[in-house]
């Protein structure tokens, strides 16, 4: 399944750069995020922008597959990657800042996804768990009776990019997930916790 991963946006608020090449445990924060997707035998393609030139330039040098687009928000680039992607079936989105992301949590959501018949899929973490680390989610929604936030990991059905898809919200009580890196804060304290957390994947 391929697997668009976003990294077109300028990480204002982490202000270390581009924030998908921040490093996390030494390495870029995507690559963590590729490698996660590449175990669960999906086809990862980078969404860059004229933003992100030098996550661009970590593409090539690397062999990464990276799709240049205009730039003008998550969205917007979303559906001009899909659409020049040409796929009809189902896809996952992800975004760049999410390094705790597994093979496993991937591969949890494909398979509630194909169940549950639906065009598509949110993967949530409940807010409880992301305050266990300190972190301070900026949205939160009731998912199964549980106050939660979102993962940026979802599945989404090509054919409908432009539309309001159904979907199913997935809640995974997964400590990785509450790892969505926004500011210097978040991301010292995925330092600090990083061992643990792989330590359960």
């Amino acid at each position: 399944m391929l697997a668009l991963i976003l990294a077109g946006g300028e990480g204002s608020r982490l202000r270390l750069g581009e924030k998908a090449l921040v490093m996390v445990h030494e390495r870029p924060m995507i690559a963590w995020v590729l490698d996660a997707f590449c175990a669960a035998d999906c086809e990862p393609v980078v969404v860059t922008s004229y933003k992100t030139p030098f996550t661009r330039n970590w593409c090539r040098a690397n062999g990464v597959a990276y799709l240049d687009t205009a730039g003008a928000g998550y969205v917007e680039d979303l559906t001009e990657a899909v659409e020049a992607c040409g796929v009809e079936g189902p896809l996952f989105t992800s975004a760049a800042d999410i390094p705790c992301l597994t093979r496993d949590i991937i591969c949890r959501i494909r398979a509630n996804h194909e169940e549950s018949g639906l065009p598509a899929c949110s993967a949530w973490v409940p807010v409880s768990r992301c305050e266990a680390f300190g972190m301070q989610p900026r949205y939160r929604e009731m998912v199964c009776g549980v106050a939660a936030t979102p993962c940026a990991v979802n599945i989404l059905t090509g054919s409908l990019i432009g539309s309001v898809q159904e979907e199913y919200c997935l809640l995974l009580d997964e400590p990785g997930l509450a790892f969505n890196i926004n500011t210097r804060e978040e991301l010292a304290v995925l330092e600090r916790e990083f061992d643990s957390v792989r330590k359960h994947v």
